[in-house]
């Protein structure tokens, strides 16, 4: 087996702990004679898997005892409908901050259900910063406000946690989620799929402040509606059991090796790493995020010519460096490096960097 460092944004590489113990288990799931793909989400084993998950993520994110969680399908996307669908209605407003192509979908789906106050943005600045305190207009009636904690086509990440005035605060934190210590408290509403951070493509991780959820409209459709999804702990229909297992897995790999404090610490050492190589490159390479507003999960960079990154990208995958080329919509290098991609992984890189400036 020769496995690759992958730097691809989603679905992005896993832990190899996490995989092997999926391996192992995958024909024979502790002695039952079945996987996990085979069980019935109505047994009391899987609901045991669910269980564990749940307070898995809570023991790491330090969610508080009355908190919602649950796991769905549908992605991201399918939240940026859902959540307006389910708190805003046509009389009313809610605050979107608008600091990427993300946060663009979550606005157009808004404004199917009521209205939408943009309360900032750097759109006229190609999402290139993330809007301080002092530069948000929020409403002084919204229903709610949402953010998006990390962009991962542009590569900007909140460097604080807005405050929204009073308001509940909602955050989709999809690739950025366990990355670092939060106070969720902090939020009425976290939404992640789980495909760049914590599990495979497939499932979506939802934290809800119950006193929030109490808020919801009535005379939704059962399947598109909260409150039905909080009765049923996530079992209304049958979710998606195997990528909920291996949630647990990620989560296990987090607490095994030190939980949050130990992921944050790692991460910082890429992020640093990483943008120190592109800072002292005499810009050969440049960051197109300003630094205030770097993203430790998604870096963003270009090169002198299409070609030439064209070229990077080709020479880093024969390298064994997959998954380094920029988002269609805006071409240049992208390199995402979510928690379970190893110290070792961007270490090889910043080295391939150099070799390829003095080549090149």
């Amino acid at each position: 087996m020769n496995r690759v460092f992958n730097f691809s944004p989603g679905p992005a590489t896993l832990p190899i702990e996490a995989l092997e113990v999926a391996k192992n288990e995958f024909l024979d799931y502790k002695g039952l004679g079945m996987s996990v793909f085979e069980m019935s989400h109505r047994s009391k084993d899987y609901e045991a898997i669910l269980e564990e998950t749940k307070a898995l993520l809570k023991k790491q994110l330090g969610i508080p005892d009355n908190y919602h969680i649950l796991f769905l399908g549908g992605g991201a996307s399918m939240q940026f409908a859902m959540i307006p669908m389910n708190f805003l209605s046509a009389d009313r407003t809610a605050d979107y901050i608008n600091t990427g192509a993300w946060s663009q979908k979550a606005i157009s789906e808004a404004k199917l259900f009521g209205k939408v106050n943009i309360a900032g943005s750097s759109e006229e600045a190609k999402f290139t910063f993330i809007p301080a305190q002092n530069e948000l207009k929020l409403s002084s009636d919204a229903v709610y406000v949402h953010m998006t904690s990390n962009n991962t086509i542009f590569g900007s990440q909140f460097p604080y946690w807005p405050d929204p005035h009073g308001k509940p605060l909602i955050c989709d934190m999809s690739s950025d989620i366990l990355s670092r210590k939060i106070d969720v408290s902090k939020f009425a509403f976290i939404y992640a799929g789980a495909q760049k951070n914590i599990g495979p493509a497939g499932v979506t991780v939802i934290i809800m402040n119950p006193d929030f959820a109490a808020k919801q409209k009535s005379g939704l459709p059962k399947i598109l509606s909260y409150a039905t999804h909080i009765k049923e702990n996530s079992l209304y229909n049958t979710p998606p059991a195997y990528n909920i297992y291996m949630i647990k897995l990620v989560l296990q790999w987090v607490d095994q090796i030190g939980g949050l404090a130990e992921v944050e610490k790692r991460n910082r050492i890429k992020k640093d790493m990483l943008y120190g190589a592109v800072d002292n490159s005499g810009g050969y390479y440049r960051g197109t995020v300003r630094p205030d507003s770097r993203s430790g999960m998604n870096a963003t960079m270009r090169l002198g010519s299409e070609e030439l990154e064209e070229k990077f990208v080709k020479e880093a995958k024969a390298a064994g460096m997959i998954g380094l080329k920029g988002h269609r919509s805006v071409g240049g290098i992208r390199v995402s490096m979510y928690n379970a991609l190893p110290v070792a992984g961007i270490e090889k890189l910043v080295e391939f960097m150099a070799d390829f400036k003095k080549k090149n």
